[in-house]
């Protein structure tokens, strides 16, 4: 494998973004640890307060991008890859299937969602849990803002993972 001198930016940002076996502290720690010249942010969320958009949590990064407390607001356009990791508990197994739908939204719209149905299994005992991740490079102007929605937030794990649901946005480059 190649030394962290001789990768390439590409091989950088996978290895900063898939370390084996690190929590999302760990990334939290890695991200710290390195100094980009680029924006960046890496925010905890949480279930929404207000509306249906998942809530940033005050802790984490936020370089050369607004983290406000349902959005993260791009201050510099580029390239962006943006990356959103949910865990979700089911107190109580259910013989019906629930469809869990993470919307990211820039600026309001959709921009890219993902859909998975949870369906309990013969061994479901009183709870199950689930995770889903959400990858997406794309285009961001200058005052765009990203944000999350959940279909239902309600199931989303803050009870035994809180620290493991988030919201992730590195500015990958100027250029499309």
């Amino acid at each position: 494998a190649a030394s962290p001198t001789t990768q390439t930016a590409p091989e950088q940002l996978f290895n900063l973004l898939f370390p084996a076996g690190n929590t999302s502290e760990d990334y939290l720690n890695i991200l710290h640890s390195v100094r980009f010249n680029t924006a960046s942010a890496y925010m905890r969320v949480s279930n929404p307060v207000n509306s249906s958009k998942l809530s940033l949590i005050e802790k984490g990064i936020c370089e050369d991008i607004q983290c406000k407390n349902e959005e993260l607001v791009i201050e510099k356009q580029g390239l962006y890859l943006i990356y959103c990791h949910l865990n979700f508990y089911f107190s109580n197994c259910s013989n019906n299937p629930t469809d869990l739908k993470i919307e990211l939204l820039v600026n309001d719209t959709i921009n890219r969602q993902t859909l998975s149905t949870w369906c309990a299994s013969d061994t479901c005992q009183e709870k199950s849990f689930k995770t889903l991740f959400l990858l997406h490079l794309t285009h961001l102007n200058t005052k765009d803002r990203i944000s999350v929605r959940l279909n239902q937030p309600e199931f989303l794990n803050v009870v035994f993972l809180p620290n493991e649901n988030v919201l992730g946005v590195l500015r990958y480059s100027d250029k499309m």
